[in-house]
């Protein structure tokens, strides 16, 4: 008996679109990080990308829960003496880039190396309905049909 090992060159990516309203976040968040990965098919090698090409649409649509919209803040740091800086994640959902709210989240839960960086370059995220990918004929995956917890009334 041989294990498998899958090879770059034997992986066919699909494309993939799921639509994000009312989804919640982190629930979102694990299942584009597991179809990036490529740990939903049978053939998963832990360091070839054998991920499918996801499409997020309608991304200032999701959903957190509790009280995350005020009391979750995100921090930076500029360098500066005093420089901290935080942001919550009702000013991101509301700022004119939502859709990083979801990049963060996923880029959060894929690995720190170079394997993790190629994998996010698989990842499209656009804060409406309209995407460029048509061409590619993505297949519909539907996250809240997965889960019932997976979709929250706004």
């Amino acid at each position: 008996m041989k294990t498998y090992s899958a090879r770059p060159a034997d992986v066919v990516k699909k494309w993939v679109l799921i639509d994000a309203e009312g989804l919640v976040l982190g629930r979102l968040a694990t299942v584009i990080a597991t179809r990036l990965r490529g740990k939903h098919r049978p053939t998963f090698t832990p360091h070839v990308d054998t991920g499918d090409n996801i499409i997020v649409i309608n991304a200032e649509k999701v959903v957190v829960t509790g009280r995350k919209l005020d009391q979750k803040v995100f921090y930076w740091h500029t360098n500066n003496p005093g420089g901290i800086k935080g942001r919550t994640m009702g000013q991101i959902l509301g700022g004119a880039h939502p859709e990083r709210a979801v990049e963060k989240a996923v880029e959060r839960m894929l690995t720190r190396n170079n394997l993790g960086r190629m994998l996010m370059r698989n990842l499209r995220i656009y804060a409406g309905a309209a995407h460029p990918h048509e061409a590619q004929s993505p297949e519909v995956l539907d996250v809240a049909a997965l889960n019932p917890k997976n979709k929250r009334s706004a």
